[in-house]
């Protein structure tokens, strides 16, 4: 059988070409594997072993090795044209499998491993066609865990004169070892003498895979404070490099106070006496250095708690340059650090009325008065009587006084700029003169039915306050019925009965005058039909009198006739007492007509009296008659 004189890689594409020498020509086999098989572990990986001859082998065989730790190779696979076996007793006898196709064999792994990192080696033999051999490195790949940052909960003082550490960053369980990146706000941090350190500890764990932990030793400074730190882990995988990022952390950071700010935190605006004061004073070091105040002519400490100064019920002696101090002892080059306030407290003072409390006025004249308040700011004054606005501006003038003058007039005093700062003031104004009627007319002329009621008004206004009589001549009944006084006026009502014309006169008097005012009053009688039926009324009383008395002569006639027929002066026959009888029935009869048509036609008490007592006039036979018997 020929021998393969010489080996060499066919070209760079990963396989090989073996010639061999025959006694008439060379035989080539072209086997090709890949250089390299990269897999994720625990999955299955693919290794081809691919061959051509130039000279149809008669037979060939075909076989799989793996280099052990040691460095020596073991079989792990055979074929040829009568079988197909995989070796046993190796680590990969349950885990490998070879299939044959026209173009070569490829072999499989199952359950890729950390350990199945190594070369894999196909040998081709193909007896007097040619020997070949190619070899592939199978790479295995398992990504780490998402890096876990924490940065260090204590300060770090720009103080210090080394880099200190600030920030741990951890991945594990990574295959092949995984790379640790720093980064301050995304951009990358590269080590940099005495100021940037990075400490990496790399741990192979007993599964054979990585932990890494990198700790970043850095230098801070006062633009630190705000930044954020943060960590990427690069790996790789099969034909690719990937990257993971942690999470932001912020550090604190401790530097000295190199400036404090003061202000006025209320009331907002202007500050007025009364009010309450905040000021708050706060420097720039961190931690926050202990804060104090005082004025800025004094050395004396205010009280304040945690940088607040609060200033209770301020008045305009409150108004001053207040100062804050910071007392950070590693401040640079322990330099006094301050800061200033101007606060202003403004007042307005109980405003003065001229003239004060109360003034005394003639009718006629003229007064100024004015009304002023101090104040530390520019103010606003009006006056109102009785709540209606008078007048703006602190000078009042009142010219020609009348009693409507009179009254209290109130100012206030306000400052535009700054509301509820305000203060007022009064002056009672009292106005003198002579009793003022309300009515123009002096002499008022009425008319009123004899009988009647009548209600006289009379008011007066004056100061001092006048006082009210009143005559009354015609009319004994009449009486005071109201009487109000007020400070300069009188007001009295008196009621009267009219039985004749009445003249009624109000007087009212003070020290500066008289005035009067005349009621003219005119009785009118009543009307005559109430006159008659009262007339009526009395003759009915009259007729009844007259009856009573009619009703009594005829009793006493009755009498004289028994007497005289007793003593035989009377005819006794019937005739001579028919005669009687007709005559007293007659006689009555004609009485009561008489008297009841006089009721009804209403004839006057001379004409009833004289027909009740002399009765009908009688023929004179019949006079005579009565007579004779």
């Amino acid at each position: 059988m020929p021998a393969c004189i010489s080996r060499k890689p066919n070209g760079g594409d990963g396989s090989w070409r073996c010639a061999c020498l025959r006694s008439t020509a060379w035989a080539v086999v072209d086997l090709r594997m890949e250089d390299t098989v990269e897999v994720y572990m625990d999955e299955s990986a693919e290794i081809p072993c691919l061959y051509t001859f130039t000279e149809k082998p008669v037979m060939v065989m075909v076989q799989w090795f793996v280099r052990e730790r040691e460095g020596n190779r073991v079989r792990i696979s055979y074929s040829d044209l009568t079988m197909q076996k995989v070796d046993e007793d190796t680590s990969y006898s349950d885990r490998i499998s070879v299939q044959s196709n026209s173009d070569g064999e490829t072999l499989t792994i199952q359950d890729v491993k950390l350990s199945d990192e190594r070369e894999f080696f196909c040998q081709v033999s193909g007896l007097a066609a040619g020997n070949g051999e190619g070899r592939t490195l199978l790479k295995v790949f398992d990504p780490p865990e998402p890096p876990v940052i924490e940065g260090v909960l204590s300060g770090v003082s720009v103080s210090s004169d080394s880099p200190a550490k600030i920030a741990s960053c951890e991945t594990r369980d990574g295959f092949p070892k995984p790379n640790i990146t720093w980064y301050r706000d995304h951009i990358p941090i590269h080590p940099a003498n005495g100021l940037v350190n990075v400490v990496t500890l790399v741990t192979r764990e007993s599964s054979g895979l990585y932990t890494v932990q990198s700790d970043l030793h850095y230098k801070v400074t006062k633009e630190d404070k705000d930044a954020y730190f943060s960590c990427e882990v690069s790996y790789f995988v099969p034909a690719a490099v990937r990257t993971s990022e942690s999470k932001g952390v912020n550090i604190t950071v401790h530097y000295p106070t190199s400036s404090v700010e003061i202000w006025k935190e209320s009331p907002e605006g202007l500050v007025k006496e009364g009010d309450t004061v905040e000021i708050r004073c706060q420097g720039d070091g961190n931690p926050p250095a202990p804060i104090i105040f005082n004025r800025e002519q004094s050395d004396v400490e205010l009280d304040s708690y945690h940088g607040l100064l609060v200033l209770k019920e301020v008045s305009r002696a409150d108004s001053d340059v207040y100062e804050c101090h910071s007392l950070d002892l590693d401040a640079v080059n322990h330099d006094e650090v301050v800061d200033t306030l101007q606060l202003t407290v403004h007042y307005l003072d109980p405003a003065v009325v001229m003239p004060k409390d109360s003034e005394v006025m003639l009718k006629g004249e003229s007064l100024t008065a004015t009304c002023n308040a101090l104040s530390s700011l520019e103010t606003t004054t009006v006056w109102f009587k009785d709540g209606i606005e008078v007048v703006r501006g602190h000078i009042m003038q009142l010219q020609d006084a009348t009693f409507d003058t009179a009254g209290q007039y109130d100012c206030a005093v306000t400052v535009p700029s700054l509301p509820g700062l305000s203060t007022s003031g009064s002056v009672h104004i009292i106005v003198q003169g002579a009793p003022q009627m309300k009515d123009a007319e002096r002499e008022i002329e009425l008319t009123e039915k004899v009988g009647g009621w009548l209600n006289l008004s009379c008011e007066v206004r004056g100061y001092p306050r006048p006082t009210i009589t009143w005559s009354v001549t015609g009319s004994q009944g009449w009486r005071e019925v109201v009487k109000r006084e007020t400070e300069e006026q009188v007001h009295s009502v008196v009621m009267l009965k009219v039985t004749t014309d009445i003249v009624a006169i109000c007087n009212s008097t003070n020290d500066f005058g008289i005035e009067s005012k005349t009621y003219n009053i005119r009785s009118i009688p009543f009307s005559q039909t109430p006159t008659a039926r009262k007339t009526s009324v009395d003759n009915s009383g009259v007729i009844i009198v007259v009856i009573i008395v009619s009703i009594l002569l005829l009793a006493i006639l009755g009498s004289v006739f028994y007497f005289l027929y007793k003593k035989g002066k009377l005819p006794c026959g019937r005739s001579g007492k028919q005669e009687i009888i007709n005559a007293y029935s007659t006689k009555e009869k004609t009485s009561k007509d008489d008297i009841v048509v006089e009721m009804k036609a209403k004839k006057t008490e001379e004409s009833v009296l004289l027909k009740g007592v002399n009765g009908e006039k009688k023929p004179l036979n019949d006079q005579n008659n009565i007579h004779s018997s």
